[in-house]
């Protein structure tokens, strides 16, 4: 009987689990990830906010597993070893497997910025996205206390995808933490710091320009072209521009990080030839040298012929790289050849709190209220197919008019 080991339980991983236990053969499959459940890890920013309780958007990983044909695993991924077909793991030693799928995922990237890991909080998972909202609440709480104004300000690391739907959520949470601080919610301030001048480059310069439009007319002070320096316990010290020899401050007690992302540490304590935790897959989505180890999701890089760029690691690309393994490990169980992965986007749209979004759909641009209603139609599709109908009716987003 042949092993197939598949490392991560996020959006890649389950979905090529959930594929493959409905094929027929002699294989068995042991999926391992440090924790039990699985999250919408496009949603993160909800739980930050405070906008959803973490159950709306986890669900546990062993509802999906068909337990004949699948062994799920809570421990840790330590090392890859390609060349002996071994995985180490903290609490279970090593596993054999014929055939592995990597799907790791994603950690915080601060790009050695002098105090970013110490003085800014990270939004990676969970539970880094509910002790972001567990301090904003004590920040506020603190503002009653000491009427520093310092407590009111959020103060986001970043303008990108996560940093816009990051600060529309707290658009929408505004109301709530001024109740708890006792003040009107004009007094609560939102900043984003960004090096770019020119932002969300996903979208052409009318759709970018629409959600910076959306963002300031939702009074979230977006502060472009300044480059983040060192981070300090309540400060973001920032220059404008290259050139600028002066060091710029702005003060917050809630400082959050979205800047970047890298793949898996695993990655190159493995040995792979990476860049930022991600390799350059082949066409079929295996690795360079081993045709029994894909890499998919965050910890893999595939060139887009359009760009000449790697597509951006989203959980659209990660969901369809899954399907398409489960698919290929499908043929190379049978002794059938292995098929290239072609990949179109659908679209891409953005979030700006509850009921504001833009995007584009296919080749149609779409904004405001039919955006919010689509983002939210995109979620429910992504719970499906991740964890079916079971899931979709217990984590929904039935809230389509409010």
């Amino acid at each position: 009987m042949k092993e197939v080991l598949v490392l991560g339980a996020g959006y890649a991983g389950l979905k090529t689990v959930r594929n493959l236990q409905k094929e027929s053969g002699d294989f068995h499959i042991t999926l391992v990830d440090m924790n039990d459940y699985h999250y919408e890890a496009t949603e993160l920013h909800e739980v930050a906010a405070g906008s959803q309780p973490k159950d709306k958007i986890t669900y546990p990983i062993r509802d999906v597993l068909n337990d004949k044909k699948v062994t799920f695993l809570q421990d840790e991924v330590t090392k890859i070893d390609p060349a002996n077909k071994l995985v180490s793991v903290k609490k279970n030693g090593s596993l054999h497997y014929d055939y592995v799928v990597v799907a790791l995922g994603f950690c915080s990237e601060t790009f050695g910025i002098k105090g970013a890991q110490e003085n800014a909080l990270q939004m990676v998972d969970i539970d880094t996205a509910e002790a972001i909202h567990q301090h904003i609440i004590a920040m506020m709480k603190k503002y009653k206390e000491t009427k520093d104004k310092n407590y009111l300000k959020l103060l986001i690391c970043g303008a990108g995808f996560t940093g816009i739907e990051l600060a529309g959520a707290f658009v929408d949470e505004r109301k709530k933490y001024a109740q708890i601080a006792g003040v009107d919610e004009s007094e609560i301030e939102i900043i984003c710091v960004e090096a770019a001048t020119r932002i969300l480059p996903m979208f052409d310069d009318e759709m970018a320009q629409y959600g910076v439009n959306l963002i300031k007319k939702l009074g979230v002070n977006l502060m472009t072209g300044c480059m983040i320096k060192e981070i300090r316990p309540g400060q973001v010290v920032y220059a404008k521009g290259k050139d600028d020899p002066e060091e710029h401050v702005v003060e917050a007690a809630t400082i959050v990080w979205t800047t970047g992302v890298s793949g898996s540490p695993v990655i190159g304590e493995s040995g792979f030839e990476q860049r930022r935790g991600r390799v350059m897959v082949k066409p079929n989505l295996t690795a360079p040298d081993y045709d029994d180890v894909y890499i998919i999701g965050d910890v893999s890089a595939l060139m887009d012929s359009a760009s000449n760029r790697p597509f951006p690691t989203t959980a659209q690309i990660a969901t369809r790289m899954g399907a398409h393994v489960a698919t290929n490990l499908a043929h190379q169980l049978k002794g059938e050849a292995t098929e290239d992965f072609d990949f179109k986007s659908l679209g891409t749209v953005a979030s700006v709190g509850n009921t504001h979004a833009f995007g584009v759909v296919g080749t149609k641009k779409i904004k405001g209220y039919p955006a919010s209603f689509v983002k939210k139609a995109i979620m429910n599709k992504s719970l499906v197919d991740i964890g079916g109908l079971k899931e979709l009716l217990a984590k929904g987003r039935f809230d389509l008019y409010h």
